[in-house]
């Protein structure tokens, strides 16, 4: 019996292409029509929520898999009996890397030399750095780990991680749990963001939560825009006392009239930590040996839902 598999990418109909399964090319987000029959789904998360749906109505469907860590906005769409897998484990090594991208570029003020450069404004200009700053990290995951990790090298003075649930890392370091946070606030000269999004961490970053972080600190968002209060950081940011760096927002996409778009001391990526070479080639070898499991009734990895 043949497995029908939709597939967002040429890539992997050409490598599915094998005997006892049907790649057919379908993309949440590009396909003018909803998904023909199948027994897989392989799917990015749809950039526009209103297609999310989409995945409610694909008839015949046993497994979604994503490629992807978030699998939140999957879960009321979902049809019973249909299990779940993510791409635990490639995705980590590339939004580590742009959270410290952006930490950088905000601390070194690259945006301001940049736009000297284009000016011809050969002016020295001061800045802060990581070594030495005192960083609060949110998120104890897979993501928040390989943050710490490439954190360490800079030197920060303190570097305090928090997650929903207190404990000791297996790497020996402390994790205080979130409800210890404010006191660690106004003292933080970064504040980093890797954490789901769930009913716990919506709008955790609030406006009381932005007043005591201390003036000029930065506060970093690779995890999911809904964790933080935009009309919150937008004052903040308007007032000059608060820097941010963003690799998500909320609302998602970012509308082009949207007043964060052009509030200063700002830089705004669009939710692109995730997007490399090497992450499509991780992503799309996990796809493939997940595809091949089911289909020969297989254990898979990072099962959501069994």
């Amino acid at each position: 019996m043949t497995l029908r598999v939709l597939v967002p990418w040429q890539r992997l109909v050409d490598e599915l292409t094998i005997p006892g399964i049907e790649p057919i090319l379908w993309h949440i987000n590009d396909a003018p029509e909803d998904a023909p029959s199948a027994d897989v789904l392989v799917t990015e998360r749809p950039s526009n929520p209103q297609l999310r749906s989409r995945v409610s109505r694909i008839k015949g469907l046993k497994h979604v898999h994503l490629l992807s860590l978030g699998y939140e906005w999957v879960l009321e769409h979902l049809p019973e009996k249909v299990s779940l897998t993510n791409s635990k484990g490639a995705v980590e090594d590339a939004t580590a890397e742009h959270c410290l991208a952006l930490i950088l570029a905000s601390l070194r003020q690259l945006s301001q030399v940049g736009k000297q450069q284009r000016e011809r404004n050969w002016t020295r200009t001061w800045t802060s750095s990581l070594h030495g700053s005192k960083v609060v990290l949110l998120g104890a995951g897979g993501v928040g780990n390989e943050i710490r990790s490439r954190l360490l090298p800079f030197k920060p003075a303190e570097l305090t991680t928090f997650a929903r649930t207190e404990r000791v890392h297996e790497q020996g370091y402390r994790i205080y749990s979130l409800d210890r946070l404010r006191g660690f606030l106004p003292t933080a000269d970064v504040v980093i963001v890797a954490l789901p999004h769930t009913p716990e961490t919506e709008q955790l970053i609030d406006a009381e939560f932005l007043a005591a972080m201390k003036d000029g600190a930065l506060l970093v968002n690779v995890g999911r825009g809904p964790i933080v209060d935009t009309e919150a950081l937008l004052l903040e940011l308007l007032a000059g006392r608060l820097h941010a760096a963003l690799d998500v927002t909320d609302p998602e996409p970012l509308p082009a009239n949207h007043a964060l778009w052009s509030a200063p001391n700002c830089i705004i990526t669009p939710h692109m930590a995730g997007d490399t070479g090497q992450f499509i080639s991780l992503v799309s070898e996990l796809a493939v040996n997940q595809v091949i499991a089911f289909a020969h009734g297989e254990e898979l990895a990072n099962q959501i839902i069994n």
